[in-house]
């Protein structure tokens, strides 16, 4: 099997995932994923794809990823894990879908509008 490039993409954040047969190395922005993402919620999230499909020690993954912030980008990275383990095996896909982690989510930071304080917020109105 040769090298599976992916690509994920949360709100601003894009991580394109390299996905080789190896020992369970997670290697992001040249780090490793423990020093990367500090938090065990984000550790946790970037892992969810290769232990739902029992892939965690089967892959080394090589991850470029920037823009945005540290959320958008593990969920960025989750994606482009879950989109190279269907490629893997179609199997996964069944085990993924359900889960909602091969979906794209959407969401988007509005625009701040012209005449508003915000993109929602507006400036007080004062009656005199």
């Amino acid at each position: 099997m040769e090298v599976i490039h992916k690509i994920g993409r949360r709100k601003t954040a894009v991580a394109r995932a390299y996905v080789a047969p190896g020992k369970g190395n997670i290697t992001i922005n040249k780090k490793d994923l423990a020093n990367y993402f500090t938090t065990a919620t984000l550790q946790y999230k970037v892992k969810q794809p290769l232990v739902l499909t029992n892939n965690d020690a089967n892959f080394d993954i090589t991850v470029n990823v920037y823009g945005g912030g540290i959320t958008g980008q593990a969920e960025a990275v989750r994606l482009a894990i879950s989109r190279a383990m269907c490629e893997v095996d179609t199997e996964n896909r069944l085990t993924l879908k359900p889960e909602g982690l091969l979906t794209r989510d959407p969401r988007m930071v509005e625009r701040k509008k012209f005449g508003q304080k915000k993109a929602r917020k507006k400036f007080q109105f004062s009656k005199r």
